[in-house]
């Protein structure tokens, strides 16, 4: 008798297998038990009639949810259920039994009842197939890389200097220095990229950002790229081509998953499928100002901002060439309008908001200390930063995405909490 997942349970109908999971639910009409097992590669229904066998009927009754077992049965097609059969219980060996009622019922709970027992929650529901959908994502991000030739490398966590400016840094002690959990990988990678042409990572990142909002988080996974020999074009081609893999890939390895969540599938195609809309940022202020926001040229683009850029295109939309005092020091600068930068942010629709950053890197030595000069940093942290302009520099691009931002855009979950298992939120250290 082989021991198998719920998952493979569709290759098996008709022969007697061994399944190891979790009670997740029972209901019973008198004279047959129906128990719901979970193994964390999916659900199958088993059946048992009082009168197959009474003694093992009376102990399955008694199971509470999130009793671990291992249990015994043959396969029978069944076209109703999801996964095309369903378990004809024969035994059942009890691993642990709680003794206290699972407190995640089955049923809607209050958002802080949940986050206070998330070790718990990700068990149940909607957590499994968003967390295995977060598996694919990942996993497509990497894959779309190595198939075209980029290097996976590494950032430190610490560093000493900053990135996306002082004001949202976690500063700690590091042996009697003052030093930083990492906002972004991104001028390391730029680092390894004059060694190795083109490279990634995926890696963690902290925002000390005292934002409550459904996009933000304090911690969560960053993945960049930074490319060598690649201008401000030939690196929004890149995004555009990295986010409709990550979304195709996702839809044909999780359609299972997709639709447990009830997501619209055709739509996510019909997303990803056109060309991604274009618009220069002056040109986006005129937009949104004809749709009755009150925003100026200069402004930072808020939720309903972009909510609106999206619904407009309803198709994923690069935002171009921002003012240079909305942007850090590192981007160059537009040669046909100094006052603009060779950069672009992503914006997904369905008010899913900004899911990439990127721009052309500034590549020259006097212009990269004049802009740090500009921003009111020192040049002696970023000295080794210069370096890359001094020796052999070349233009140079790149971009940082937030995957969990991707996810919920895939998913269409309405927080971004619900797609990392252990979110870190302003007010959210436990568990």
């Amino acid at each position: 008798m082989p021991t198998i997942t719920i998952s493979e349970a569709h290759q098996h109908i008709g022969q007697q297998v061994t399944l190891q999971g979790w009670l997740y639910n029972k209901r019973s009409s008198g004279k047959i038990l129906f128990l719901q097992i979970r193994d964390g590669s999916g659900v199958i229904q088993a059946v048992l009639g009082v009168s197959d066998n009474p003694d093992l009927f009376e102990k399955a009754s008694q199971l509470p949810r999130e009793t671990s077992f291992i249990v015994h049965g043959r396969l029978k097609e069944d076209h109703r259920s999801s996964i095309g059969c369903e378990l004809l219980l024969e035994d059942l060996e009890i691993l642990h039994q709680p003794t206290e009622d699972f407190p995640i019922e089955l049923k809607e709970q209050t958002p802080g009842f949940l986050m206070d027992h998330r070790h718990l929650w990700i068990r149940t529901g909607r957590q499994v197939p968003v967390l295995r959908i977060r598996d694919a994502a990942f996993r497509a991000f990497r894959e779309f890389f190595y198939q075209r030739g980029f290097v996976a490398t590494e950032a430190p966590i610490l560093t000493g200097t900053s990135v996306e400016g002082t004001t949202t840094l976690f500063e700690l002690d590091y042996f009697g220095v003052p030093a930083y959990l990492g906002q972004s990988g991104q001028l390391y990678l730029e680092a390894t990229a004059m060694a190795l042409g083109r490279v990634y990572w995926i890696g963690p990142a902290f925002r000390a950002e005292k934002s409550k909002t459904r996009k933000h988080v304090t911690e969560f996974w960053i993945a960049e790229a930074e490319m060598a020999f690649y201008d401000h074009k030939a690196n929004l081609e890149l995004q555009e081509d990295l986010v409709r893999f990550i979304v195709t890939t996702v839809i044909e390895e999780k359609a299972a998953e997709l639709k447990e969540l009830e997501r619209d599938v055709d739509l996510l195609r019909r997303e990803v499928a056109e060309p991604f809309a274009h618009i220069d940022y002056g040109e986006a202020v005129t937009l949104l100002q004809e749709l009755g926001h009150e925003v100026s040229f200069g402004d930072d683009f808020g939720a309903p901002q972009e909510a609106a850029l999206g619904d407009h295109f309803k198709r994923p939309v690069f935002i171009e060439r921002f003012p240079v005092e909305m942007k850090p020091f590192y981007m160059k600068r537009d040669p046909s309008d100094p006052s603009r930068v060779l950069a672009a942010d992503l914006i997904a629709p369905e008010g899913y908001g900004e899911i990439i950053g990127g721009s052309q890197r500034v590549d020259s030595e006097a212009d990269l200390v004049a802009q740090l000069k500009q921003a009111g940093l020192a040049v002696e942290p970023y000295q080794w930063y210069v370096d890359l302009r001094k020796y052999g520099s070349v233009p140079h691009s790149g971009f940082g995405m937030g995957l969990a931002r991707v996810i919920t855009w895939i998913t269409g979950v309405s927080h971004i909490r619900e797609v990392i298992p252990f979110p870190r939120q302003i007010n959210r250290l436990y568990p």
